[in-house]
């Protein structure tokens, strides 16, 4: 694995750490041209009630601003999760030259899993993508959030039980 992957992929599991703190899907990105940061973000679709506050859409804002300009050629996004079908619009629109990202989402994923959209010929533009880059950490940092959520959800609903009292 190429260490500088792995190096930027460390730094989004960090700021996925951001969102789990906040009570969001822990997932992180950041973007990177010429080895410096242009933008970086983290899950806030609760906090910001915003359903598209996905933490790569989160870094491409950011990017924008930073480079005063919303498309991003020569650009790597790195991103603890596969991104979704929007994201990768996003990342496609952004003109974003390569997508890395940790663990592949079987279920949602848009960059091979399950749809193949920042690759399509039928687009203007196609990202070269490298996947599994750290995969089984950022994989358990998403399952152990879950884990933590289905347990405490498991508790609340046993302690609910309990002061409702015995059913006669």
């Amino acid at each position: 694995m190429h260490e500088q992957h792995a190096f930027w992929m460390r730094h989004a599991m960090n700021l996925a750490q951001r969102a789990q703190a906040q009570g969001e899907v822990p997932v992180g990105a950041v973007l990177v041209r010429a080895e410096q940061i242009l933008g970086q973000g983290w899950n806030r679709s609760i906090t910001e009630h915003d359903p598209s506050a996905h933490a790569e859409i989160m870094a491409l804002r950011a990017a924008g601003r930073q480079a005063n300009n919303y498309r991003l050629p020569g650009s790597t996004l790195y991103v603890t999760l596969e991104p979704c079908v929007m994201c990768a619009g996003a990342i496609l629109h952004a003109r974003v030259e390569h997508l890395v990202f940790g663990a592949f989402d079987p279920k949602t994923g848009a960059a091979g899993s399950v749809f193949e959209l920042v690759q399509d010929t039928r687009h203007y533009h196609r990202c070269e993508v490298t996947g599994g880059v750290l995969a089984p950490q950022c994989a358990e940092q998403l399952q152990a959030f879950f884990r933590a959520r289905r347990a405490l959800a498991k508790q609340h609903k046993q302690s609910a039980g309990a002061k409702a009292g015995p059913v006669k």
